[in-house]
């Protein structure tokens, strides 16, 4: 991944975010926002401390929460996973975050868990994650594999490919949702012959590890698609890709050259949205496909106005630091925003800014009329929302090829499904 520095002079303004009304504490309420804004993880967060703000404003600019405006307290996880929970530890026992929104990684997320758990903290996770977790003090926005995942198997299937090689970068996400794949593709009568990337056992015979994994920024991919290109060679072949950030660029290149395309052996990514976009070169990557709850080319007038919300405060923003030309919106920015709507609804539900009342709210089921469609809170805090497959486009959207809608967030699959 590209290394967004952001400079001292930025980092500060952002982190103090001086409020242009002249309240004083009792009229504000402190939310947190915990986010790599520099090292290997800020292409990619970065974009989502820039949508958090702008719905801060959107909601102060309509009279706050529950008569409060928001003050935002950002802060940088520097793509430090140790760090993050220290930046967890200020936002809750220094400066009284009455919720956190923030992490990518799962690794970021599980590094925070237990000190938002031991401070009965609230923290909104919004990008796409393997499930086989549930934590009363994490509100999921983001996609579980049954939202992602899976659905891109089935539209696969469809299509009539029988082949499926599991492709990924070496950390949790790729490697347990492709254990999930490995499952779910043996419940549906896919021999595990046809499953590409190779297996690894324990003393026992079980299977631990299913797919091909390379480390992130790995470059040479020349001997794996070698492998992949052998894989398809007998067609109806394609590649589920769990590659994070621009270790796609050699990737792709390399799948290029060998001759390999979207005809030929389609490639369903799971970490390339729009955003991501903005640092790949989209011409190579034309025809491949995606599985999102969201794209920027959604018809909904939700998406119109939220769109033009955004490029408005982009180009209004006096904030030092945010990048203001070539922005796009993608899933992981959309569930970030549907997730402070539904945190203001619940607050406004309770009564209170309480997190054990807010979770009661949040629990009982409530409805937003997003950017990608209705999304509805569930019990076990993870949201019911519509699936989206999308095919690239050279200017690096998706051209939506189907939908899945009201979709539940099933956190819990390993072991669920039985093979034929």
């Amino acid at each position: 991944m590209n290394v967004i520095k952001t400079s001292t002079k930025a980092f500060l303004a952002l982190t103090s975010l001086a409020f242009t009304h002249s309240a004083t504490a009792a009229d504000t309420v402190k939310v947190g926002v915990l986010h790599s804004l520099s090292g290997t993880m800020a292409i990619s967060e970065t974009s989502l401390r820039d949508i958090l703000l702008y719905t801060f404003d959107e909601i102060n600019a309509k009279g706050g929460v529950m008569g409060k405006k928001i003050e935002p307290v950002v802060v940088d996880g520097a793509s430090n996973w140790p760090l993050f929970a220290e930046k967890a530890k200020q936002l809750l026992e220094k400066d009284k975050a009455a919720v956190v929104f923030g992490c990518w990684t799962s690794v970021s997320r599980k590094s925070v868990l237990p000190v938002f758990e031991k401070n009965n903290g609230l923290l909104f996770y919004p990008v796409q994650y393997e499930g086989e977790e549930e934590s009363k003090n994490v509100f999921y926005t983001a996609e579980a594999v049954n939202q992602q995942a899976t659905p891109a198997v089935d539209y696969m299937l469809g299509k009539k490919k029988e082949k499926f090689y599991l492709l990924g970068s070496d950390y949790v996400y790729p490697q347990t949702t492709n254990l999930v794949l490995l499952e779910y593709l043996l419940s549906k009568g896919v021999p595990i012959e046809n499953i590409g990337g190779g297996f690894k056992k324990d003393s026992s015979g079980k299977i631990i590890s299913a797919g091909k994994y390379t480390p992130f920024g790995h470059t040479d991919y020349q001997q794996i698609v070698a492998e992949i290109k052998q894989f398809s060679a007998g067609g109806k072949a394609c590649v589920i890709n769990t590659l994070n950030g621009d270790t796609n660029v050699p990737f792709f290149k390399e799948y290029a050259a060998a001759g390999l395309t979207a005809e030929s052996c389609p490639v369903v990514s799971f970490s390339i949205s729009e955003d991501e976009f903005r640092a790949l070169p989209a011409k190579q990557l034309v025809g491949q496909l995606g599985c999102w709850t969201y794209f920027q080319s959604v018809k909904s007038d939700a998406n119109k106005v939220f769109i033009s919300g955004f490029q408005k405060w982009l180009k209004e923003s006096k904030l030092d630091g945010v990048k203001k030309e070539g922005r796009v919106t993608c899933s992981p920015m959309v569930l970030s925003f549907d997730g402070v709507y539904l945190w203001k609804a619940a607050v406004e539900k309770a009564g209170s800014f309480d997190v054990d009342k807010v979770r009661t709210a949040l629990q009982s089921g409530i409805s937003f009329d997003g950017p990608g469609g209705k999304v509805t809170t569930q019990k076990n805090m993870h949201l019911t929302k519509n699936v989206f497959i999308g095919e690239t486009k050279a200017d690096g959207q998706f051209k939506i090829l189907k939908e899945y809608k009201d979709v539940f967030g099933q956190p819990w699959l390993k072991g669920t499904f039985t093979a034929k």
